[in-house]
């Protein structure tokens, strides 16, 4: 066994069922174990998983403390679970400092990227960066999100674009995944952008007919264990037609759909994504109701990016629609050269506040997220070790 957290004031367990997600109502409450006799106890057998949760007299009577590498004293603790940062770009060099003056004057986000800023300033700079160079700046960003209590982190690239390039940022995430203490769950995003000197429908095409294939040798070679799909569906970009093409080739060598959708123009993401079984879409401020309705009959997650509605200025998504459907709500930081976000307790802090910002997303449920937010601040109180939080 590897690990015993054993006399905890309380163990946050989130629920008590036996289901993959919640949705609806089912996520306004915080399950927490707490016994204030002998406290509660965790045990980790030794392929990390949970062996047993209770408390600490029961779990002891399943083994000796000799039968654990580590035992660790939690009295008057708490233990959580590690947070999952369900979306982020964190392979990146270079900075966007100097647009933040353009976007105090006002220059969109398809306006700063129109003019060669963006996504294409980053990947100027990325590209001339060495593996090693991306992996040391990569590493130090994945601890101090560990560090700031994530367990679990989705990782995209998107900042080389170009075949070589992209296949260049899988394998430094890849060296990440296998070196680094914290769960990654890899995303090729070779479709972020269109790049320089190509059409659309020329990108689409490379991506298909090149780096998908190369993508999938790499993989069955071992090489390369990738998990997801992305591409930014979006206006000027690429079309909804375009992104489903891209998005099936990658379900045809078994990646699940995970993407950029509805977040600038309504370009109907979340239909098509519904319709392609995705596992989850992204952004989604300007979803249909149609695509909201879709999403719950098909179980597609909604990935909430509140750092980036707050930062652009974007009108919040319809968070109170997706819970009364029933949709899976999840959240990220979006952490990328846009958004300097490497803690998810901000990012819930956000999320508690920016849905307020439209009067559609007042009330009841704004007042539930909040008070989840403050019963997770208080319950992390007493989390004062690194080991436990």
């Amino acid at each position: 066994m590897r690990l015993l957290v054993h006399s905890a004031r309380q163990v946050v367990t989130i629920t008590n069922e036996d289901v993959f997600y919640l949705s609806g109502r089912a996520m306004k409450s915080v399950e927490v174990l707490q016994n204030n006799d002998d406290g509660v106890a965790v045990a980790i057998d030794d392929d990390g998983y949970i062996a047993a949760v209770g408390s600490t007299q029961y779990v002891r009577r399943l083994w000796k403390d000799d039968d654990f590498e580590k035992i660790i004293d939690a009295t008057g603790k708490c233990v959580l679970p590690g947070f999952v940062d369900a979306h982020t770009h964190p392979v990146w060099a270079g900075d966007r400092v100097h647009e933040f003056a353009m976007k105090l004057a006002g220059a969109s986000y398809l306006e700063i990227h129109s003019a060669g800023g963006g996504i294409f300033f980053t990947v100027d700079s990325t590209v001339k960066c060495s593996s090693e160079e991306l992996y040391q700046s990569l590493k130090d960003r994945l601890i101090k999100m560990l560090k700031a209590g994530t367990t679990t982190v989705e990782c995209k690239t998107g900042y080389g674009l170009e075949t070589k390039a992209e296949m260049k940022l899988l394998q430094v995430l890849q060296r990440a995944k296998e070196e680094l203490p914290i769960e990654i769950s890899l995303t090729y995003c070779g479709a972020h952008a269109v790049p320089k000197g190509k059409t659309p429908e020329e990108a689409t095409e490379i991506i298909i007919r090149d780096q998908i294939p190369r993508l999938k040798n790499m993989m069955d070679q071992k090489l390369l264990s990738v998990e997801n799909i992305d591409v930014f569906c979006e206006k000027g970009i690429f079309d909804t037609e375009q992104s489903r093409r891209i998005l099936q080739a990658g379900k045809e060598i078994e990646l699940r759909i995970n993407f950029h959708g509805d977040e600038l123009n309504p370009m109907k993401s979340a239909e098509m994504g519904a319709e392609l079984n995705a596992t989850a879409i992204s952004h989604l401020e300007m979803v249909s109701k149609k695509g909201i309705e879709d999403m719950a009959v098909s179980g597609t997650v909604a990935v909430m990016l509140p750092t980036t509605a707050y930062l652009m200025k974007l009108k919040p998504p319809p968070v109170h629609e997706f819970i009364e459907a029933g949709v899976p709500v999840a959240i990220g930081s979006d952490f990328n050269p846009n958004v300097h976000c490497l803690a998810m307790m901000g990012t819930h802090y956000l999320s508690a506040w920016v849905p307020s910002a439209s009067d559609r997303h007042c009330g009841e449920e704004g007042e539930n997220c909040i008070q989840v937010y403050h019963r997770l601040l208080n319950i992390l109180k007493y989390c004062v070790t690194k080991e436990i939080s």
